[in-house]
């Protein structure tokens, strides 16, 4: 159902026509800025749950980088989406079963890249108009550039996109923009300690002597990152029942550098463009065009983030 001729039925409920409207919005605002929109999101799918998808993540004993799936078009990324939750948990279950450790996500949103138009659905629209903001914008990065076996490089900078745009979108708004930049900023804060514990735990099994030892450092690693997590500066968060809840496993962790390890390096690009959020995906749009994109996108940064 296209989501105009829903907006122009007047037994639309408020609710949904505001947030419909706000998807309108947004999907303007990203052609202003440069992405590939096309007939994403132009339709509206009512669906129930609180997903879209269910990703499974998986790691090998003792290891952070996660085990890869590939797929055709794609090739190899480090997660795999199930439509199906049921499914999801049995394969979770029969990895674990082998000894391997497993990340289960509940996704709101999905991209088939451009190749088919993708409706918004009613997980999306549950989400703030912030989050659904950016999460419409972090789709549509990918299905303006998509780089075959770099799901780092793609989720980083769609995520990166994302959040930046986000901010931008409510510039006319200066108290919603205001509690925008406040939550990219606590993403970011929570993303750079997460970070820093996952190197960390990936030292820990380098230095442990056996897998015995590994397993009581890292609950005692653990146990020091959760009182930590107390302690951070997050007004966006709910800082005791973030640090009760999180998932600090090393397949969940694997996923959280996937998302973030080229965060660093993307704000150096944007600052180095002045702020010039549409400079910076035309930057991306032509180093997708040639021979090793994610590396000419980084020209001027120095190294990449080892991998």
């Amino acid at each position: 159902m296209s989501i105009q001729s829903i907006l122009a039925d007047p037994d639309t409920p408020p609710a949904l026509a505001d947030r419909l409207g706000v998807v309108v919005q947004t999907l303007a605002f990203a052609r202003q800025i440069g992405l590939n929109v096309d007939g994403q999101y132009t339709s509206y799918l009512p669906w129930s749950g609180d997903r879209v998808i269910t990703t499974l993540v998986v790691t090998e004993p003792g290891q952070i980088e996660a085990l890869p799936f590939r797929f055709p078009l794609i090739g190899a990324v480090p997660y795999k989406g199930f439509f199906d939750s049921t499914m999801a948990e049995g394969e979770a279950a029969r990895f674990r079963s082998e000894g391997f450790d497993v990340c289960l996500v509940p996704v709101k949103a999905y991209s088939t890249l451009g190749f088919f138009d993708d409706p918004v659905s009613d997980p999306m629209l549950a989400s703030s108009k912030g989050r659904l903001v950016e999460t419409l914008l972090h789709e549509l990065v990918h299905s303006t550039v998509f780089l075959k076996s770099e799901p780092n490089f793609n989720e980083g900078v769609a995520s990166f996109i994302g959040q930046e745009a986000s901010i931008r979108f409510f510039a006319g708004k200066p108290q919603q923009a205001a509690q925008r930049r406040q939550e990219v900023t606590d993403s970011r804060v929570l993303a750079r300690f997460l970070l820093a514990y996952r190197a960390q735990i990936g030292q820990l099994y380098e230095q442990a002597s056996s897998p015995e030892e590994a397993a009581l450092w890292r609950k005692e690693a653990e146990d020091e990152a959760r009182r930590r997590l107390r302690e951070l500066p997050l007004p966006s968060y709910q800082s005791e029942e973030l640090a009760r809840t999180i998932a600090l496993n090393d397949a969940c962790l694997a996923l959280r550098g996937t998302y973030s390890e080229d965060i660093p390096l993307l704000e150096d690009v944007l600052n180095d463009l002045g702020e010039d959020l549409p400079k910076f995906i035309e930057r991306l749009r032509a180093a997708g065009t040639r021979e090793n994109p994610s590396e000419s996108f980084f020209a001027d940064q120095g190294s990449r983030p080892s991998r």
